[in-house]
């Protein structure tokens, strides 16, 4: 089990910059030549997430910026971020050259992922039809008996290349959601799909419009990670269609076992692939040879880093996705 220890260090390929503090003195880089971070742990300012983006937006010529990065907007276990979305509508305008959005770069010291609360984010999607790259952090909270989690109802978003969802428990209705969205830019998708005790409700069925390919016409780097089905999730992409079009297949994080292994090796061919991430794996030596003695001849690149121990208790064999923020 690992933890998000560290925030983003670069998106969009911008390397990471956090807006000063009030009171710090800094000197500010080129509106278009970093990511911009906006927000502090609770205990480092007082002022809201919405002050420092106003600050911002005074002192940054934001026209120029590409990629804004969304730290902790206060207390993120009983307030989901839509003050943080309408205040990013709010001057859509004024961001023309925005490209890049990652929602939610909140480490485990400032709250643990199962508990990032969050809400419909696709509001952001529809308002910056030119985002090209959107990521979220997603847990859920509670607040006054209403339980804040995430939601994706489907959309048709023409630009967007590159979504990440992040969570130790994503629920089903999220995966059907972006299943059921016409993508028909998107080249990468990384689904972190968790567990059944953190809200990880999806089953297999829930990704077959993913696997299906007929919405993510130009997808070539699926990740379905991070999950407690990992073995199921194998035996469906190992048929799927849009296996073919693939570079990159990554089943990693999750509890794949020997039965996942040997319905991939059993499945269609993928020698096409130039790399296959099954890293935190609970694979025995065998099968770990004979994946790399289909795959490396023909080129493909195999991470098979192993997972965690297996540990039994009262006779019963437990193991453990990669990421599970119970903290």
């Amino acid at each position: 089990m690992r933890r998000h220890d560290d925030h983003l260090e670069e998106l969009y390929g911008l390397p990471a910059f956090t807006f000063p503090a009030p009171g710090e003195t800094a000197t500010l880089p080129e509106p278009d030549a970093v990511a911009w971070r906006i927000g502090y742990k609770r205990w480092e300012s007082e002022e809201s997430w919405v002050e420092t983006f106003g600050r911002f937006c005074a002192e940054v010529d934001i026209t120029r910026v590409r990629a804004l990065i969304v730290g902790i907007w206060g207390d993120v276990e009983d307030t989901d971020p839509s003050e943080v979305i309408e205040a990013l509508l709010a001057v859509r305008d004024r961001l023309p050259a925005l490209r890049s959005v990652f929602l939610g770069d909140i480490t485990d010291e400032e709250c643990s992922l199962s508990r990032i609360s969050q809400t419909d984010v696709t509001p952001l999607l529809t308002g910056f039809p030119a985002l090209e790259d959107f990521g979220v952090r997603a847990g859920w909270g509670t607040s006054l008996g209403e339980t804040l989690k995430l939601e994706f109802p489907a959309l048709r978003h023409d630009a967007l290349r590159r979504l990440t969802v992040q969570s130790s428990g994503l629920p089903g209705g999220v995966v059907r959601g972006v299943g059921a969205s016409e993508l028909p830019a998107l080249v990468h998708l990384d689904l972190w799909l968790g567990s059944n005790d953190t809200g990880g409700d999806c089953e297999v069925a829930d990704l077959e419009p993913i696997l299906s390919g007929a919405r993510m016409p130009r997808l070539r780097h699926l990740a379905l990670r991070n999950s407690e089905i990992q073995d199921e999730v194998a035996a469906a992409v190992a048929s799927a269609p849009v296996v073919a079009r693939l570079e990159v297949l990554d089943l990693s994080m999750g509890i794949l076992s020997d039965d996942g292994a040997a319905a991939l090796l059993g499945g269609q061919p993928l020698t096409h692939l130039t790399k296959l991430d099954l890293h935190y794996n609970f694979l025995s030596e065998p099968f770990r040879q004979r994946i790399r003695q289909a795959l490396e001849p023909a080129g493909v690149e195999v991470d098979l880093d192993q997972g965690d121990v297996d540990y039994e208790v009262d006779g019963t064999v437990w193991r453990s996705i990669c990421v599970e923020g119970l903290y």
